[in-house]
């Protein structure tokens, strides 16, 4: 597919937008670079460290190693499309009100892993937690808060 242009639409927070990629133009250059999704962050482009997940039909994705063109007719929800009218998500509300974030670059990711893993279903213990997260690299170091956000967004939404 390398080489080869596509004409795509992907539906993005609610949105079906057209958009012409490379076959080899990942999800995270897609979202960032031609559809100004800046919410998406690239942090290793390895797959490692989470900054770039998004939902895709709810379930976690690193957007770095999927393939935009992969993505045609699901649903891929960004950091921009979780509040609804002014409103916060619950996990963005609680994220703040635990202060889980530092200098912000991963809270994204953070928070789109956090929806996806409380509407995965009971969260368990708070270790459960860190490894249900595990996927997502704070260099901060705001895990104890992070979870704290998790559990309390759990609540909220429950």
């Amino acid at each position: 597919m390398a080489g080869t242009t596509l004409d795509i639409e992907l539906r993005v927070n609610g949105v079906l937008r057209a958009v012409r990629v490379e076959g080899s133009t990942t999800l995270l250059d897609a979202l960032r670079d031609q559809l100004g999704f800046t919410g998406v962050k690239k942090g290793c482009d390895l797959g490692q460290c989470g900054a770039c997940t998004v939902l895709v039909d709810g379930r976690r994705v690193v957007a770095c190693l999927t393939l935009a063109a992969q993505n045609q007719g699901r649903a891929v929800t960004t950091i921009e499309g979780l509040a609804r009218d002014g409103e916060l998500h619950p996990v963005q509300a609680a994220f703040i009100d635990h202060d889980a974030f530092q200098c912000g670059y991963c809270t994204p990711g953070q928070i789109l892993s956090a929806v996806a893993l409380i509407e995965e279903g009971p969260l368990g213990s708070d270790d459960e937690i860190r490894d249900h997260m595990s996927g997502n690299i704070c260099r901060c170091g705001a895990y104890t808060n992070i979870v704290a956000a998790v559990r309390d967004a759990a609540a909220r939404m429950s």
